[in-house]
């Protein structure tokens, strides 16, 4: 197996997209997003860090974090956090032979896809996919119809319109 390297820059800024281990038809994110604010929050407290743009999705989030300039283990923290959700989720998933063999919950996809951001252009464009993936994925007509994303806190900071991202033939560019 070709062993796996991320790319670890103190203080650095992370695009994250992390995944359910089922994702068809399920909604636990959205069904259980008090939760998983609780989990950010845990984390957040013991390892601190920057919630720059995210949007929760019934199967998947994506999310921008910050790390403070002295730090760069992002990995620790998705393990804190995907931890603290999954601990406080009643037992029932189903759970492959190889999770069984680890004494591992079936809730998360054991890895999560990371992309440095590399620049404010790079930065920026990740907000954006962050923000139009609700209606990318068809749940929501309209960015602002999604409850569950930072779209709203930057409409608040002036950044966005509220009509942001409303057009149909609307697309981000070079982020599939």
């Amino acid at each position: 197996m070709t062993e796996y390297r991320r790319a670890y820059v103190p203080g650095g800024s992370w695009f994250f997209t992390v995944n359910l281990a089922e994702r068809k038809t399920n909604r636990l994110l959205v069904e259980k997003i008090d939760l998983l604010r609780n989990a950010f929050e845990y984390t957040k407290q013991r390892y601190p860090f920057r919630m720059d743009a995210v949007v929760i999705l019934p199967d998947h989030l994506h999310c921008i974090w910050t790390l403070p300039q002295i730090d760069a283990d992002f990995s620790t923290r998705w393990n804190m956090l995907k931890g603290y959700f999954s601990r406080h989720i009643a037992k029932g998933e189903r759970i492959s032979t190889s999770r069984k063999s680890r004494r591992e919950r079936g809730i998360w996809q054991r890895r999560f896809w990371e992309h440095l951001l590399r620049d404010q252009n790079d930065f920026n464009r990740h907000v954006d996919y962050i923000h139009w993936n609700p209606v990318k994925h068809g749940w929501a007509k309209r960015v602002s119809d999604w409850p569950h994303s930072s779209f709203h806190r930057y409409v608040e900071q002036g950044v966005y319109p509220e009509n942001w991202g409303n057009h149909e033939d609307y697309d981000i560019e070079g982020l599939e």
